[in-house]
């Protein structure tokens, strides 16, 4: 079953349609392994809907893009972002810089890299 799109779309129940995206925005976001810093921004774009979390000193400051399809589940009243990728994962993935934000290679590799 092929999920390049899926990757790209939030899980039913982790963030309502029409919820706007500053939201979630300063929300922590946690992998399977603890903390990776916080949501700097969030799109709900058909199909490419995402997370920017600014991973702060967890890795030298940069700023790291999560398919909204690694969201696990958000819980507004903490402030937390649960993803179901390690820190490890999230390390390892395509990294971002200011092109990749609209870059569509850079979408389709990170689609591919979070798909396996």
């Amino acid at each position: 079953m092929s999920m390049s799109t899926d990757m790209w779309t939030y899980r039913e129940d982790t963030v309502a349609p029409g919820d706007a995206p500053r939201n979630v925005v300063g929300y922590g976001v946690e992998a399977t392994d603890g903390s990776i810093g916080k949501v700097d921004d969030a799109t709900y774009e058909v199909g490419s809907s995402h997370l920017v979390v600014d991973t702060g000193p967890w890795i030298f400051g940069k700023k790291v893009m999560l398919p909204a399809g690694v969201i696990q589940s958000v819980d507004h009243e903490a402030e937390k972002i649960m993803v179901d990728r390690s820190k490890d994962e999230i390390k390892n993935a395509p990294e971002l810089d200011e092109a990749g934000l609209t870059d569509e290679g850079y979408r389709t590799r990170l689609g591919s890299y979070y798909d396996e």
